[in-house]
């Protein structure tokens, strides 16, 4: 099983300050079988913290090895949330931009 604060952790230094340019938003990641995350991305700018935000503008539930394969590219995210293998609320269209906020690997 993959550990989710390795995939957390991978996303630092993946992330894109251009592409969260004028972005104020905070990506909650609540995963079932580990500890729940969230990124706050604010103007070019990423800070991860464990644990759950009050007010966080998309959610995304999902398991460990789920969110280790969307953010790595290989599993799409749309097939993901479309088989019920990754559930999210809130701003929805912010999950789309996960990819440009974390291009490649």
């Amino acid at each position: 099983m993959a550990d989710s604060s390795t995939v957390i952790e991978s996303l630092k230094s993946r992330f894109d300050p251009a592409a969260a340019q004028g972005m104020d938003d905070v990506f909650q990641f609540n995963i079932s079988d580990a500890e729940n995350y969230y990124l706050i991305v604010q103007d070019g700018t990423m800070d991860v913290h464990q644990g759950e935000h009050d007010d966080p503008s998309v959610t995304l539930s999902t398991d460990t090895d789920t969110l280790k394969g969307v953010m790595n590219g290989d599993i799409n995210g749309m097939q993901a949330f479309m088989s019920g293998k990754l559930k999210a609320s809130g701003n929805l269209m912010l999950a789309t931009k996960l990819t440009s906020l974390f291009p490649g690997r």
